[in-house]
């Protein structure tokens, strides 16, 4: 629904498309959690009757090398069929340019402060320049903690740095190449014209340094190439880091703040947030206009740090 809207919107291109999945159990340490998995998705599809068995089921190690070329020795192999891709900065500019067609004015500056008269929001502060505004969703990211101390609530997201690498593949169609995961918190994302997207580290603690580190390189190289050493010969086109925010139990805080009318969080989705973003912001945007929302946000909500 949110790409349909994005086309009618004149958005432009979000990189997004169907592709194939794959679960793999590389070594004797994923076996467990391999097994785990499985067991909750065969109980997900007792309870829900999804998914379908046609959609996810385990395949052979050559048959996913089939899938995927690179691919080493897998010792497991789950293959999902609904899965798919989306390129994170395309999506971005996509969804500023269908809201801006809309009306969204955007302003590139730091809020340094809430405007709280009483109990109640009546905007933000940036630099010299005072925002009026009955209603704030503070979606700072990383950032976000900062404005806790002004709600008198603990906000607990900390920055969570992540690096990432763009692999060139000689003389390959990777177009048709599924999402290769593994049990380590990694994975492989392939597109058109030779491009593997291998990534990502999850450094908890790493502060506000949105810098490559030759560790986070070489620990996303080694765990590609212990799941595909076919990359092994593969060209590095670009590597990108970023902080993600995390929330100090990994979940998203989403929802109201007590004692403040007006404020609205929407943070802490950790390596999720391209994923879950704009279903949260879905949420939050219904929450704000008074709608009927479809989730318990009670589990999300800030006070569970309290």
């Amino acid at each position: 629904i949110l790409l349909e809207h994005l086309a009618e919107d004149g958005g432009g291109e979000t990189g997004y498309a169907a592709c194939d999945h794959l679960l793999v159990a590389a070594s004797a340490d994923e076996l467990e959690p391999f097994a785990a998995l499985a067991a909750r998705l065969v109980q997900r599809r007792e309870q829900y009757g999804w998914p379908a068995r046609e959609d996810l089921y385990e395949v052979s190690p050559q048959r996913a090398r089939e899938m995927f070329p690179p691919l080493g020795r897998m010792l497991r192999v789950l293959y999902h069929r609904n899965a798919a891709r989306v390129d994170g900065r395309l999506l971005n500019r996509a969804l500023v340019r269908a809201s801006e067609r809309r009306g969204l004015a955007i302003r590139p500056v730091s809020v340094d402060r809430l405007l709280i008269n009483g109990r109640t929001v009546a905007g933000v502060i940036a630099g010299d320049e005072s925002h009026r505004a009955s209603s704030v969703v503070i979606a700072g990211g990383a950032w976000s903690k900062s404005f806790g101390a002004q709600l008198d609530t603990e906000i607990p997201v900390e920055p969570q740095r992540g690096q990432i690498l763009h692999l060139q593949v000689a003389d390959r169609d990777t177009g048709a190449w599924p999402i290769v995961q593994g049990f380590h918190d990694h994975y492989m994302v392939s597109w058109d014209g030779g491009r593997v997207v291998a990534g990502a580290t999850r450094e908890t603690g790493s502060g506000f340094e949105p810098r490559l580190t030759a560790g986070g390189v070489h620990e996303v190289l080694v765990e590609a190439l212990r799941v595909a050493p076919g990359l092994a010969g593969a060209a590095m086109l670009e590597t990108r880091v970023g902080l993600r925010p995390l929330a100090a139990d990994g979940i998203p805080v989403l929802g109201t703040v007590p004692g403040v009318q007006g404020i609205y969080l929407a943070t802490g989705h950790g390596p999720s947030g391209l994923m879950l973003g704009p279903y949260s912001g879905k949420v939050i945007c219904d929450l704000l206009l008074g709608r009927q929302i479809e989730v318990d946000l009670a589990p999300f909500h800030v006070t569970r740090f309290q």
